[in-house]
């Protein structure tokens, strides 16, 4: 059964039309209808949820009295951009979800909603989110990390008792600079701070080195959660169109001779959401861009794990002097694993590390030197080629059944992620799969002025039930048949 039946229940005692706008109300509360974006007109409403026009247009004069959407005239239904907060539809669907005794499901369709989807106990139908599969890591490897660690700091120096070092365990600050070595990055371990995962070295980066106002140079398309970081904190974003081999040059020219960017901030390899990876003569050019007009790099490499060591970084190219380089461990060991980490030069690690006190104290000793150990030993390497093999075989099947299903490929097929045009728009799109049970993201997701379109990501690793691909067609071709 579907969420959009088991709303409308005729059974029920609420009205059909209050049904409906409380169905409404709680998409708009949870974010799965963005600020802007337009209702379905009041015939495709009437058809998608077989009541009759005279119930929509009940249902949305209430969603109008709630001050939860406005009419434009001949345009139809919009979300409000300011949407009035306390409506009573939207808290009595809360209470009717409470009293239900399940969480709602969360398309992510924003930022916000992409985390809360992270955290959806649905994940199997998620062909859109951005983390394998849990069957897919190594939970005797991590476990077994863990009684490693406690076994050996037994006594009254045992990390369990404890606070971290400010900079992050020593053996793991030692095992990255060995990693780093391995990725072309020269860098000692004094010029290493770990940090809560690779989200939260982001957000120091930003606290530490941009106030409000300052222009930030970001990937379009690029990563939904670093755009609301970045606005949320007052900056300005300057979207460069990301193409095959890297970011439109040209068009990066023209934004810092005219803004002046203090930061442009990046994945290298295996791009998130095309799975691009820098071309040496896109890197050589965008380093002599940030010396000619001043500009630091973050270089996010979340996905290492999952490329080829001899991948370009423009870290390794740079040698750390305007780059600094971020990565962690949660999306090849398990998303429980906080453990992330800056290289950068030693006086900017400093910084980093003074805010890190200010902001959290210090990090995980135990799950560091837990990572450490799994990277000592070789262990993480043998994960993570593993991995690499499930990848490859994922990536193939998924790739066949997306271009059986008629969609197109918009870059080449790399890493986690496949980033294809569907040939409908996939904001609206979305929200019909939602009802049929399947977590997507759509391209405008990860557009930084959410521009709609018929792009969409998947991951391949979670991409392989053939259903999901039917359900894609068939409700594609209701889309447009009602154009």
């Amino acid at each position: 059964m579907t969420a959009a039946t088991q709303a409308l229940s005729r059974a029920s005692d609420t009205p059909l039309a209050q049904q409906l706008a409380q169905r409404m109300a709680e998409r708009i509360a949870q974010r799965l209808l963005l600020p802007g974006a337009r209702l379905p007109s009041v015939r495709e409403c009437a058809r998608r949820f077989s009541v009759s026009p005279y119930t929509v247009v009940a249902a949305y004069d209430q969603l109008l009295a709630s001050g939860l959407v406005e009419s434009r005239k001949q345009r139809g239904f919009f979300v409000r951009e300011t949407v009035v907060r306390g409506s009573s539809i939207a808290a009595g669907v809360a209470r009717q979800a409470s009293a239900a005794g399940a969480p709602p499901r969360h398309a992510p369709v924003d930022a916000t909603a992409l985390i809360r989807g992270m955290f959806q106990s649905e994940a199997r139908n998620a062909p859109g989110l951005g983390t394998l599969p849990g069957e897919w890591l190594d939970a005797p490897m991590l476990q077994s990390a863990l009684r490693r660690v406690i076994t050996q700091s037994a006594g009254p120096e045992q990390l369990a008792l404890h606070y971290g070092e400010p900079g992050g365990d020593a053996r793991l600050r030692d095992a990255l600079a060995q990693r780093l070595s391995d990725l072309g990055i020269a860098c000692e371990a004094q010029q290493i701070v770990s940090t809560v995962g690779a989200t939260h070295a982001l957000d120091l980066i930003t606290r530490t080195f941009l106030k409000p106002g300052d222009a930030v140079l970001v990937d379009d398309p690029g990563w939904a959660i670093e755009y609301a970081r970045l606005s949320q904190a007052g900056m300005k974003l300057l979207p460069v169109p990301r193409g095959a081999d890297g970011p439109d040059l040209a068009v990066m020219q023209r934004l810092a001779t005219e803004h002046r960017p203090r930061l442009y901030v990046t994945v290298s390899v295996l791009h998130n959401p095309t799975g691009n990876s820098l071309s040496l003569a896109a890197a050589h050019q965008i380093l002599k861009l940030a010396e000619r007009f001043e500009f630091l790099i973050v270089e996010d490499d979340t996905y290492s794990f999952m490329a080829p060591n001899h991948a370009p970084r423009l870290s390794a190219l740079d040698g750390l002097r305007r780059t600094l380089y971020v990565s962690g461990f949660s999306k090849i060991l398990t998303p429980s694993f906080r453990v992330g980490y800056v290289a950068a030069s030693a006086e900017k690690v400093q910084k980093l590390t003074d805010l890190k006190l200010i902001s959290t104290l210090t990090t995980s000793p135990l799950l560091e030197r837990a990572v450490a150990l799994c990277l000592e030993q070789g262990q993480l390497r043998r994960h993570a080629e593993r991995i690499a093999a499930k990848l490859g075989s994922a990536r193939h099947r998924a790739v066949r059944m997306a271009l059986d299903a008629g969609c197109r490929f918009v870059t080449p097929a790399q890493g986690l992620f496949g980033w294809i045009d569907v040939g409908a728009d996939t904001e609206r799109l979305a929200q019909h799969l939602l009802d049929e049970g399947w977590l997507t993201a759509p391209g405008a997701l990860f557009s930084p002025t959410r521009q709609a379109g018929t792009l969409m990501r998947i991951n391949f690793a979670t991409s392989q039930d053939a259903r999901f691909w039917r359900t894609l067609v068939r409700l594609r071709s209701d889309l447009t048949a009602r154009r």
